[in-house]
């Protein structure tokens, strides 16, 4: 199983983040961190910018982001808004088990 998760932002902070990692920084973030857990092999973390969509899903995205005002880093997993702003981790994990996948160090211990 590999699941997608598309970390949206641009390289400008939004006004509400000064204090906050960037979108790319996120995105790096959550690749170490999600691999870490579940294995580099069952994620792939995709950063876009919104400014700049490439897709017809960016696209949308980008859209909805500056109509409804969304916080950038905007994290999504399955067409689903898992974080916005400041992402958790924890939110991130449970969406991911949500979705079958199990962490690597479950079925290491397992064996």
């Amino acid at each position: 199983m590999s699941v997608e998760i598309k970390v949206y932002g641009t390289e400008q902070l939004c006004a509400s983040c000064v204090n906050l990692p960037s979108a790319k920084e996120t995105a790096e973030w959550l690749r170490a961190a999600v691999g870490r857990k579940y294995g580099s092999d069952s994620v792939s973390i995709t950063y876009s910018d919104f400014q700049q969509p490439e897709t017809e899903e960016d696209k949308s995205w980008s859209k909805r982001i500056i109509e409804e005002d969304l916080w950038y880093p905007l994290v999504v997993i399955s067409g689903e808004i898992v974080g916005e702003g400041n992402p958790k981790l924890k939110d991130i994990y449970q969406k991911l088990e949500s979705m079958g996948l199990q962490p690597v160090a479950a079925t290491v211990d397992s064996e």
